[in-house]
């Protein structure tokens, strides 16, 4: 059977291919070091997995509203009150099956054909792919390694035409851990308010930034800007929730109720016992985010000395996420490699450490680290990236 198009043209996720083939070598018997994962390595917290024990027990394994229950968007409606002092109505929320499906979801509902967005690179990858999957075109802008990976408002309005439908900003991003101000998020807004150009913001770092780096959401610079922009969230990373599936948008009410609408006939709604997780994660103690922020920033600023050590490798130190995002073209050459994804490749096959190539987000000159897990293994890592480089230089 021959297979819609809008699938034939798709690229697999770099990060799963990666993980996929790590988890290979070690059902051989190998020792292998995975740092291609995109989630947190602490259990869910203790309090948020009885809040849905609890939910089971009391009978609440039905059906629930396809855009959320009411009492979770109202805990995500706090949350938005507390965090960023910005104001929302039920209408102007949905929840959904984890970030990455509400994002889904929205460019279903706000893309035509040949529309385009636009994605900095590096980017996430299922931005573009979902783009093309609503019949879209991925229209990317350079965010430079000397400008922190950012991209620049004269960037943004030289890309932008008549079919221009939207931008995509994520802060703190993956894969570059990089964190936008105030100051460039409003000069970069300005842009999208003169040209009529919907804000995708996707926030789903927000609560892991380090240093004295801070988050701050596009939408609560001004109303404008509030109006202007949907914000994609979630509870996957602050709470290491990601098997629980639970991610939410919220913004202007007609592209909100379009995303329940298209979701009543998709999803159905969100897993209900996970949703009522979900409420006490924002409704009960944060001391465990905190606890997790800390341990990734002790070990961002351990692993990160270590890793800029080895011959070739160049890296800005993130700001928030959980990646570290080194420029690895001239370890790959001083090797013997002309391009990164071979040097990738050698490394997870002499040394059994498992990073992703940065050409799945865009920048075939990087690669992505994952210091989600211990320091003892990124310590490891690093020893077995740093004698690789010396067995091949010498």
């Amino acid at each position: 059977m021959k297979l819609a198009s809008r699938v034939s043209a798709l690229t697999p996720s770099t990060t799963l291919e990666i993980t996929a083939k790590a988890k290979a070598l070690k059902a051989e018997g190998h020792d292998v070091i995975g740092l291609g994962a995109g989630e947190p390595d602490f259990n869910t917290p203790q309090h948020i997995i009885d809040a849905a024990t609890k939910a089971m027990n009391e009978g609440h394994t039905k059906y629930t509203p396809a855009g959320g229950l009411v009492e979770l968007k109202e805990a995500i409606i706090e949350k938005f009150s507390n965090d960023q002092g910005i104001t929302y109505a039920q209408n102007e929320i949905i929840v959904g099956v984890g970030a990455k499906h509400v994002l889904y979801t929205l460019f279903q509902v706000i893309i035509d054909k040949d529309d385009e967005v636009i994605i900095p690179t590096p980017y996430w990858v299922s931005y573009p792919e979902q783009v093309k999957l609503a019949e879209g075109v991925p229209v990317y802008i350079e965010g430079k390694e000397e400008n922190h990976f950012k991209i620049t408002p004269e960037q943004l309005k030289s890309a932008i035409t008549e079919k221009t439908k939207a931008v995509i900003l994520n802060s703190p991003s993956n894969p570059t851990g990089m964190v936008y101000t105030a100051e460039e998020l409003k000069a970069l807004g300005d842009v999208c308010i003169e040209n009529n150009i919907l804000i995708v913001s996707d926030e789903i770092y927000e609560k892991l930034v380090y240093g004295n780096n801070e988050h701050v959401s596009i939408a609560q610079l001004s109303p404008e800007l509030k109006e202007q922009t949907i914000i994609i969230n979630g509870v996957s990373k602050s709470h290491s929730m990601t098997g629980w599936r639970i991610g939410y948008a919220a913004g202007n009410n007609e592209i909100i109720k379009a995303m329940t609408n298209l979701a009543s006939h998709s999803t159905s709604n969100p897993t209900s016992m996970a949703q009522y997780g979900a409420i006490a994660a924002y409704k009960g103690t944060q001391e465990p985010v905190e606890e997790m922020r800390k341990a990734f920033e002790d070990r961002l600023n351990k692993i990160y000395e270590q890793l800029i050590q080895i011959p070739g490798i160049s890296c800005v130190k993130p700001q928030g996420a959980f990646y570290l995002f080194p420029n690895a073209q001239q370890a790959a050459e001083m090797t013997g490699y002309t391009d990164v994804d071979a040097w990738v490749k050698a490394i997870l096959e002499e040394e059994k450490v498992a990073l992703v190539p940065g050409s799945g987000f865009g920048a075939p000159e990087n690669v992505r680290l994952s210091y989600a897990t211990s320091l003892e293994l990124l310590e490891k890592a690093v020893d077995r990236i740093n004698r690789f480089m010396s067995n091949k230089t010498k």
